[in-house]
């Protein structure tokens, strides 16, 4: 298996310092919000306590009717404090749940946003390389199940486990009150039922974790599908997708019901475990009553404490199976994006102020994985405001040296220079900030045409962005658009045609007058005519500027200052054009090798110059 090359193991230090395990993450967030969480704790204390002593009450009551029915003493007035215990016990319930409710309804949506907030932003410091080995809607999944699973956590915590801590509490006291050997039975009861309990969900957490790792990558894979529908279309695949797919479906299914089935066993163990409970409180109870140690209202009691009891224990392996489900999910989610950031800025990096725009390639040595060098000893010096083309077969290097200087990637060994700064050194915000870069398949958001272009420099006005626009010969066709430069693009820009999105990136480099200028195949997407209108944009875009031009096309390379030629990752040839086609070398055969004007992706065999020659016989 191949070794993926690992440059760094540290976090960004503009990333926010996220712990990488389920439960430092979610403390995290309790101690940031642990003032509204201690009111809560309170309130759901005193429902709990409430509800619990309603059985007492209900005791008093019942004792306190008894006794004056004995005495011949008049009901109503003798029943009065009991009666007011209940309804204050009843009004209590209401206050504290409600109170506690108010709170959960601010604090909840709060405590989910800043949780993806956070994840985002830890997210976007990843590199290149971990976007290329992650879907994008699985990380999107997790981001929200995440963010959902952190609050159902601390809700199960408060709402659940901390209420029925609290009525076992009052329960054994009560229970005590009236028999110690009651008191003890239950106290036995609840001590075996939690801690099997415990062990048996925290079994659970093997097949949660599974089955939540199932869900996210089956979403990845329709994510990824929906994208690509259009090449479902195109090659008749629809049900090639749909098979495709069921295999994924059909391990989520599998997951899922190993899941369930184990946790259709613990309800075995916790509803017979209620049945021992009842069967056992009821029948001591009656058997202490029968001796005379115990009142009518005490047996009330008793019998009312274990319903309640055994209600609420029911739900006890159910919520903790919930708590290790949310908990594998917050596992599975932290686990894949709380990681090392690869390409981190140094706790001093300084902003890259480019003034020349001279890029310098040292001794650089790179490999994307480990025993495969693209690069070694790499040496190149582009000067300030040069034009240099990039040439090669698919595989040489090519766009490897504009991740490079963009610092996508970091080398191994050596450096990349900016007017004299490494890049590693500088901040990366403000090394991108310095270089406008024009990729092959232009990226655009689902958002306006005119938003698309002013991404480019967000302060720009509407009229400089149309007259970006109209640089980019991008304004005509954009005034055509059903809502002219309001219109939306669609996803990735699928409304758009190739040539389309490669103006609108166009307009936006020419917006963000940036010092340093990437094409990478900038007008391979363009038909004759259009190519014509934007290599006079092109020409105005690369005034004064430094521009590294990468192209199959070779004659848009033709009046570049030097071309650089890489085969095997090497430059074995530098000069400009002409020089180049007089050496009679590599480029002199790449030249004679295109296609209808483009350079094929891979080597021929032949190596001679028949085409070239025959050429240069018709000048």
């Amino acid at each position: 298996m191949e070794q993926v090359v690992e440059t760094n193991t540290s976090r960004a230090p503009q990333a926010p310092p996220l712990p990488g395990t389920p439960v430092d993450f979610c403390l995290r967030y309790a101690r940031a919000y642990w003032m509204p969480f201690a009111v809560m704790v309170i309130f759901e204390a005193g429902q709990a306590s409430c509800s619990i002593l309603l059985p007492y009450a209900i005791k008093q009551i019942m004792d306190t009717v008894d006794r004056a029915g004995r005495i011949g003493q008049d009901v109503w007035s003798s029943v009065d404090s009991p009666l007011w215990l209940f309804g204050l016990l009843n009004l209590g319930i209401v206050i504290f749940s409600r109170s506690s409710g108010a709170i959960l309804v601010i604090l909840g949506p709060a405590l989910r946003r800043r949780i993806r907030r956070e994840l985002f932003a830890y997210l976007q410091h990843h590199s290149q390389r971990y976007f290329l080995s992650n879907f994008a809607g699985s990380l999107a999944t997790r981001i929200a199940e995440v963010s959902l699973s952190v609050a159902q956590i601390m809700w199960t915590v408060l709402f659940d486990f901390w209420p029925l801590i609290i009525s076992f509490s009052v329960s054994l006291v009560l229970l005590f009150g009236v028999n110690v050997n009651l008191g003890a039975a239950l106290g036995a009861w609840i001590a075996i039922y939690v801690v099997v309990s415990y062990v048996l969900a925290q079994r659970c957490r093997h097949y949660a974790r599974n089955y939540a790792a199932a869900r996210s990558l089956v979403s990845g894979k329709i994510v990824d599908s929906v994208t690509n529908i259009m090449n479902a279309k195109l090659f008749a695949r629809r049900d090639f997708e749909r098979t495709y797919l069921d295999g994924y479906l059909n391990m989520e299914v599998k997951r899922a019901r190993e899941t369930f089935w184990y946790m259709e066993r613990i309800r075995w163990f916790q509803f017979l475990s209620a049945m021992v409970l009842m069967i056992g409180i009821i029948g001591f109870a009656l058997k202490i009553w029968s001796e005379g140690r115990m009142s009518v209202g005490e047996f009330a009691m008793a019998a009312s404490l274990s319903l309640l009891l055994i209600e609420q224990a029911r739900g006890l392996s159910r919520r903790f199976l919930e708590f290790f489900e949310y908990v594998g999910n917050v596992h599975d989610g932290v686990g894949m994006i709380v990681r090392p950031h690869d390409v981190i800025d140094d706790d001093g990096a300084t902003a890259l102020e480019v003034r020349a725009g001279e890029i310098e390639f040292k001794h650089v040595d790179f490999s994307y994985v480990q025993g495969k060098p693209v690069f070694k000893d790499l040496n190149i010096l582009i000067r300030s405001r040069e034009k240099i083309g990039l040439v090669g077969f698919s595989g040489s290097g090519k766009s490897t040296i504009l991740n490079l200087i963009l610092r996508l990637f970091e080398p191994q060994a050596g450096s990349v220079l900016i007017d004299g700064h490494d890049v590693q050194t500088v901040s990366q915000e403000s090394l991108r900030s310095a270089i406008a870069m024009i990729p092959q398949d232009p990226m655009l958001f689902h958002r306006t045409l005119m938003e698309n272009i002013r991404y480019g420099r967000l302060d720009a006005t509407d009229d400089e962005v149309i007259d970006a626009a109209q640089k980019a010969h991008a304004h005509e066709f954009i005034l055509d658009a059903e809502h002219g430069y309001d219109s939306l693009v669609g996803e990735r820009g699928v409304k758009l045609s190739g040539g389309q999105r490669q103006r609108i990136a166009l307009a936006r480099a020419v917006l963000k007058e940036a010092s340093i200028l990437l094409l990478d195949e900038a007008t391979s997407s363009l038909d004759s005519v259009t190519e014509k209108h934007i290599q006079d944009s092109l020409a105005y875009l690369m005034e004064n500027k430094t521009v590294l031009v990468i192209a199959h096309r070779l004659s848009t390379l033709a009046n570049l200052d030097r071309i650089l030629v890489f085969h095997d990752g090497t430059i074995v040839e530098d000069g400009n054009h002409a020089e180049l086609l007089e050496l009679r070398g590599h480029y002199a055969k790449l030249w004679s090798m295109q296609a209808g004007g483009f350079l094929p992706d891979v080597e021929e065999a032949s190596s001679d110059f028949d085409i070239l020659e025959h050429e240069e016989a018709h000048q």
